[in-house]
């Protein structure tokens, strides 16, 4: 049902629509729900109405090797031969020396958290200072796909599938971790070491012995990271590949976008630099997710039911669940795998609306604008990057979330990118930024203070457990313990499938020169390699080494994320300049 409201925002007016491979046609508009590219799909459409097409002589597919006969690929020979060989070799180095590699890992990512914080930070304000910049400017008017083009879905249908970008491993791993661990050390107050520098973790000044201060600065310090700012990366990578992909005509992938700044050279080293960069970057960001999945997902097993939580438990559930990923991919079943997306997020919505009924309903009402206003205030003081003394804060969580949202902005960038087009780029930065930065204070208003007023209360069971335990802790307080922590083991394992599974393809896509219906056995091989690379890297360091694979290949991707900034700007002048 389309929006009456909005002269472009539904079945009206697109002669195309319910062509096959076309948005519109059933079969696309399923697959796309799941990350996923029809079986049939048609090249990206041509742009509508006057833009400023990039002409070119270089053709999707001409760098690529391919082969038919025993086993059918067609990949892009730099890109793939590179790609795959480094991730493997750092599979395998970690699988062979993992008792040299854990002190490794955790010494890497202390240097560059330590040392890079400030980079980090500044970059994450560049992204949130250029959306909203292009949000205010006459730029926002800019249509991707062209100034007639109309959007490939109803403005409700996009807003689910914002949604459904914004749900994730994440939510359930932190929704209670992260407030109680903030508002702990809030609580707890400063600590100094004998060297004259503080040794706890809580943001900014903390808030010692101050209940209601430590709670307010524990829900900031959490938005902060769940809120604008990772949204503002998602929304800048999602905004390069729709404009130059959309309104520009070149490929998918992340070397396009630079077209304004390399031109033609895009084609060469270049390009393919940024492309491996850009498949490092997502499959260690996949990798440090899956770890973190596996990880909560046996602790649930083990608060449940008893079972273990070793390396071994962990092992055995990523080989099961990669398995059915790769199923999935293989069988081709974007039904049972739409169907499979929908019951999970049905079930992350009713256990987000159960926590609200038996939990503290008034608190958590009242806690969500309490929090937002909390963020507005703070947001400023967390930003900065220099003259703050809250290290732990600042290097252990802020700058690894920030590398870490980098690392996975190709994955999501990619998706929000194919299910917006025919939006203008304000009514885009306005949704991406704001739809899933709310369901997510949502989340973390409703989970995290359903925790801290427990612990308030006078239960410590969630304090005391580790961080892939307290959302169980938190469980185990309300009724249906068993049924809720099913459910929460449930969502954790299905997270990790969907991801695993749109991850692929991906990865697929850039390692195989833009081409976006390329042979299922390379879908095959890097969902299997997101497995691989999960296990090795939990056996080497546990989610230290996950951490630290997520930042170093987060920094570099930092520096492709800034330049394609700039080329945001001038393809969008250009823009302008066509539909004056």
């Amino acid at each position: 049902m389309s929006d009456p409201n909005d002269p472009h925002g539904g079945e009206q007016g697109d002669p195309h629509r319910n062509q096959p491979g076309h948005p519109g046609d059933p079969a696309y508009e399923n697959a796309i729900l799941d990350g996923r590219e029809p079986e049939e799909e048609a090249p990206v459409p041509e742009p509508e109405g006057p833009t400023e097409v990039i002409e070119t002589d270089y053709e999707i597919g001409q760098d690529n090797l391919s082969h038919t006969l025993t086993l059918e690929f067609d990949v892009h020979k730099p890109v793939f031969t590179i790609s795959a060989l480094a991730v493997i070799g750092v599979t395998l180095a970690a699988l062979i020396f993992q008792a040299q590699l854990d002190p490794f890992f955790s010494a890497m990512q202390g240097w560059l958290t330590g040392n890079l914080a400030w980079f980090f930070i500044i970059s994450g304000n560049i992204f949130v200072l250029l959306c909203l910049g292009l949000i205010l400017s006459p730029l926002g008017s800019v249509r991707l796909g062209g100034p007639e083009a109309t959007p490939d879905f109803t403005l409700t249908g996009w807003f689910a599938m914002l949604f459904a970008a914004g749900m994730g491993i994440g939510l359930m791993f932190y929704g209670v971790s992260e407030p109680m661990s903030h508002f702990d050390s809030s609580f707890a107050g400063v600590t100094i070491g004998e060297d004259g520098l503080r040794t706890d973790w809580a943001p900014l000044g903390g808030a010692e012995g101050d209940e209601l201060g430590a709670r307010r600065l524990g829900m900031a310090a959490t938005i902060y990271h769940w809120g604008l700012h990772p949204w503002a990366i998602y929304a800048v990578v999602a905004l390069a590949l729709a404009l130059f992909s959309f309104n520009k005509g070149l490929p998918l992938t992340m070397r396009s976008v630079f077209y304004p700044l390399l031109g033609d050279r895009i084609w060469g080293w270049p390009g393919h630099i940024i492309d491996i960069m850009a498949v490092f970057a997502t499959i260690f960001g996949l990798a440090t997710s899956l770890g973190f999945g596996a990880q909560q997902a046996t602790a649930g097993l083990e608060f449940l039911f008893g079972i273990p939580a070793t390396n071994m438990s962990m092992v055995i559930l990523i080989i099961v669940i990669t398995a059915i990923a790769m199923f999935s991919v293989i069988a081709g079943v974007d039904k049972g795998v739409k169907r499979l997306s929908e019951v999970n997020m049905g079930l992350a919505f009713l256990l987000l609306l159960f926590v609200l009924i038996v939990g503290p309903t008034m608190t958590i009402l009242t806690g969500f604008f309490a929090n937002l206003k909390a963020y507005a205030q703070e947001i400023i003081p967390l930003s900065n990057p220099f003259g703050r003394t809250d290290d732990n804060y600042r290097h252990g969580w802020t700058a690894f979330y920030w590398a870490w949202w980098i690392s996975w902005s190709p994955f999501v960038g990619m998706f929000i990118a194919r299910v917006s087009r025919g939006r203008t780029v304000r009514q885009f930065l306005i949704a991406v930024l704001l739809v899933p930065a709310i369901i997510s204070v949502l989340w973390m208003t409703t989970f995290g203070g359903t925790a801290i007023s427990m612990t308030l209360g006078g239960f410590t069971g969630i304090s005391d457990a580790a961080l892939e335990l307290k959302l169980f802790q938190m469980l185990s307080q309300l009724p249906m313990t068993g049924i809720t922590s099913f459910v929460g083991i449930v969502l954790v394992i299905v997270f990790f499938i969907t991801s695993s599974d749109s991850g692929s393809l991906v990865i697929d896509t850039i390692a195989a020169g833009g081409k976006v219906n390329s042979p299922t056995p390379q879908r095959v091989f890097w969902c299997t390699i997101e497995g691989l690379v999960a296990i090795a890297l939990l056996l080497a360091g546990g989610l230290s080494a996950l951490q630290a694979m997520a930042v170093s290949t987060g920094f570099p991707f930092t520096i492709i994320l800034l330049g394609a900034c700039w080329a945001i700007v001038q393809g969008l002048r250009a823009e302008r300049r066509e539909m004056n």
